[in-house]
């Protein structure tokens, strides 16, 4: 009986092998990203860009074991979710109140510690951010929140 189910366990997971999610390649830089809606200084860009842009932007840098299943599943969908919460590539896009309310958020999970995730951070080493990025990232995220509230009140 254990034969069988390892068995079967060892077919499923060749067979899985062979679904290939789409891959999040596009541009992350574009004509509808954050920086053509607020001011994004340099260091507070590379933040985002080493810590956010790859599961909240168009072009995932993926890691090796992506290409093995279920991870690279698992991974697919986590950017997915990530870019339905927030996508920097199309920030431009969004409404005023959307925008202000999405400055808002990233001040509160980045000073909150909840993002980046522990568990990207974990292999992702220069993704986690010292107190003083913290504190960079969340004065300029409330900054911007408020520039924006000014020009478009909610």
């Amino acid at each position: 009986m254990k034969k069988r189910i390892l068995i079967a366990a060892g077919v499923l997971l060749v067979a899985i092998q062979f679904i290939r999610p789409a891959r999040n390649t596009g541009s992350a830089d574009g004509p509808q990203d954050i920086t053509h809606a607020v001011a994004v200084p340099a260091p507070v860009l590379t933040m985002l860009k080493t810590a956010c842009y790859d599961c909240h932007s168009n072009q995932t840098a993926y890691p090796w074991y992506a290409t093995v299943q279920p991870v690279g599943l698992w991974l697919g969908h986590h950017v997915d979710e990530g870019k339905e919460e927030l996508n920097f590539s199309e920030f431009a896009t969004y409404a005023p109140k959307r925008m202000a309310h999405k400055l808002e958020e990233i001040a509160e999970e980045v000073e909150e510690g909840h993002m980046p995730l522990p568990a990207y951070t974990l292999i992702h080493t220069d993704a986690k951010l010292t107190e003083a990025q913290v504190s960079e990232l969340t004065a300029w995220a409330k900054a911007q929140q408020q520039q924006v509230q000014a020009i478009a009140p909610l």
